[in-house]
């Protein structure tokens, strides 16, 4: 090994899986701007590393080399237990409660422990299960918790009742430019009229079921179409839930796509139809491409888009999106007027200059 690497901090990186995600395609845009200044072993307790694709090449990353069997809570801590000592890192991270059996592995402490929250499953969408909060009270007491919302902020402080010199709220940040950039070339679609899309994972927590009823709504008063992009494993429920509804013609599943500003530049209203959300990556991109949203009432977002937006976050069921998306379409200069509202609002308070600066005070522990 050489002095360079020695000197380097090294973070271990815990996920319940790394398929494209939030909290994974940040975690790849901070190591892509912090380059070599940490070296970085990631672990996905899936198995899966398909996000791996968005990470810069040269970068100091290996993944970690151990198992975890599911189910075997014994076994996975006296492993992991073992590969935290042996591991060289110096900074345990953790990433929502998938990955919660670290923490455990953690206990009695051996490494400084940060755990991020950026939002729960469905199983949680409405309310905490009491023994995910006592696991959470119990094994969180001695970390650095991160939250990008203000609701999981207060999930943290008031429903698990942990330290409040522990939270700790960083707002995600993207880069604003890439998605404004007025020569991004816009994704293909055929067909005409306005489109409606979203980028999600393809997960019920997502709900986008919700998204095709408004939509099939929405077409039977508009010529228009919708873009679903992400991927996922409800993908071919959701397929054969367009087809049901006569809409296959009218609604396009492209799966992941490398440079999704090309999508959000191809749109004319973005649509969101989660039943659980906090601070979502996607709402960020879709404000900084200066689209007009229709979205449900979920975590922060209300308290994200423009204030001229704010009509159009509406309780999480498909009328009200259907009745939302409806009249951002009647109105295209309301719709270009809020647009450009949720632009300045993007700049102003998501760009990722300020999230780069945090988690490297996060990282090095000032």
């Amino acid at each position: 090994m050489t002095t360079a690497r020695k000197n380097r901090l090294t973070l271990l990186h815990a996920f319940s899986t790394f398929r494209v995600g939030g909290p994974q395609m940040r975690f790849c845009a901070l190591a892509n701007h912090f380059g070599d200044a940490f070296r970085h072993l990631l672990f996905a307790m899936d198995g899966h590393y398909d996000c791996r694709e968005h990470l810069a090449g040269g970068l100091d990353l290996d993944i970690a080399s151990v198992a975890a069997i599911k189910g075997d809570t014994i076994g996975n801590y006296r492993r992991f237990r073992s590969y935290l000592r042996e591991s060289g890192a110096g900074r345990l991270l953790t990433y929502n409660w998938g990955a919660i059996e670290w923490a455990l592995a953690n206990r009695p402490t051996l490494l400084p422990h940060v755990h991020h929250e950026d939002g729960f499953g469905p199983e949680e969408a409405q309310v905490q299960l009491l023994r995910r909060v006592v696991a959470r009270r119990i094994l969180l007491a001695r970390s650095t918790v991160v939250v990008p919302s203000r609701t999981l902020e207060r999930i943290a402080l008031d429903i698990w009742k942990l330290n409040p010199s522990r939270v700790r709220y960083i707002a995600n940040g993207i880069d604003c430019a890439r998605f404004a950039a007025k020569t991004v070339e816009a994704f293909p679609w055929p067909g005409q009229g306005p489109i409606i899309g979203t980028v999600a994972g393809l997960r019920p927590e997502k709900n986008l079921m919700r998204l095709l009823d408004a939509f099939a709504r929405v077409r039977g008063e508009f010529p228009c179409r919708l873009s679903i992009a992400g991927d996922g494993p409800d993908r071919a429920k959701l397929e054969a839930r367009a087809t049901a509804l006569g809409l296959a013609a009218d609604v396009m599943f492209c799966g992941t796509i490398a440079r999704p500003e090309k999508i959000y530049a191809a749109l004319d209203v973005f649509a969101l139809s989660s039943d659980t959300e906090q601070m979502p990556t996607s709402l960020m991109e879709a404000m900084a491409a200066g689209l007009a949203i229709a979205a449900t009432e979920v975590g922060d977002v209300a308290n994200m888009v423009s204030a001229d937006n704010r009509p159009f976050v509406v309780a999480p069921d498909s009328n009200a999106l259907a009745d939302a998306l409806c009249s951002l379409l009647k109105d295209d200069a309301r719709r270009k007027r809020i647009g450009a509202a949720n632009q300045a609002a993007a700049y102003s308070r998501f760009d990722q200059a300020k999230m780069f600066a945090a988690y490297r005070n996060l990282y090095t522990g000032a």
